[in-house]
């Protein structure tokens, strides 16, 4: 009788953490950051039907990196998950700190009972009425949280980045100067990997997926901004 091939759990789950790292870092990065005017995401993404920054209830909104089906469908299920809970209840009991918690039960569960792990890391944020209410989130793919202040980023060179970001962000930034902010972080990845301070590449509107959660809407925060509006 064959004997079954064995491997360590400390090295499998090594082995499944570095096969998500790996499908994460090959995408592009997401930048969120908090400002006077609500909360803002952006992304390299020149596709407009294909979006990595969603809507999920009121005041909720999501950004992911990783394989497209995997974070689809996490989306579609926090979509349901809010709508359920919203009508169940209230929908003032939906909330950023939940959905975080029900997407890290699913990752979590995924990465240690499945043979393949979710190659995705989401963030989930909701704007409060005032910046020091605003709330982000940052899942990884074993299910980890991590409750992030004022600003986060995502995927491809995200420690890098994450520190520049972190040089350039401070409280009660105008919403231009959070795409300016934004755009310029994201154009700090080239070809060879991270650029230096002021080579950033120049990206185009037509290249980017911007989103905003409007403190000052009472409900439906989430918008998209495009064109002109990125140019400020």
């Amino acid at each position: 009788m064959n004997m079954p091939f064995y491997v360590s759990p400390e090295q499998l789950m090594k082995d499944r953490a570095d096969f998500a790292r790996k499908g994460i870092a090959r995408g592009r990065s997401v930048v969120v950051l908090s400002c006077n005017d609500g909360i803002l995401f952006a992304t390299e993404n020149p596709s407009r039907a294909l979006h990595k920054i969603s809507e999920i209830y009121d005041r909720i909104a999501f950004a992911a990196v990783g394989k497209y089906n995997e974070f689809e469908n996490l989306r579609v299920a926090g979509v349901r998950y809010a709508d359920l809970r919203g009508y169940s209840y209230c929908r003032l009991d939906v909330t950023a700190r939940g959905l975080a918690n029900a997407y890290a039960q699913t990752l979590g569960t995924v990465f240690t009972t499945e043979s393949k792990p979710l190659e995705v890391e989401l963030a989930v944020a909701e704007v409060g009425f005032t910046p020091d209410d605003d709330q982000i989130y940052r899942l990884s793919y074993d299910g980890s949280v991590a409750d992030e202040q004022g600003h986060v980023v995502m995927g491809g060179q995200a420690d890098a980045l994450g520190t520049r970001l972190a040089e350039g962000w401070q409280a009660g930034l105008t919403l231009s100067e959070a795409i300016r902010l934004a755009t310029r972080t994201l154009g700090a990845v080239g070809g060879d990997g991270l650029l230096e301070p002021g080579s950033e590449r120049n990206l185009t509107p037509d290249g980017l997926e911007v989103a905003l959660l409007e403190r000052a809407r009472p409900r439906r925060a989430f918008r998209r901004l495009q064109g002109e509006a990125l140019l400020g």
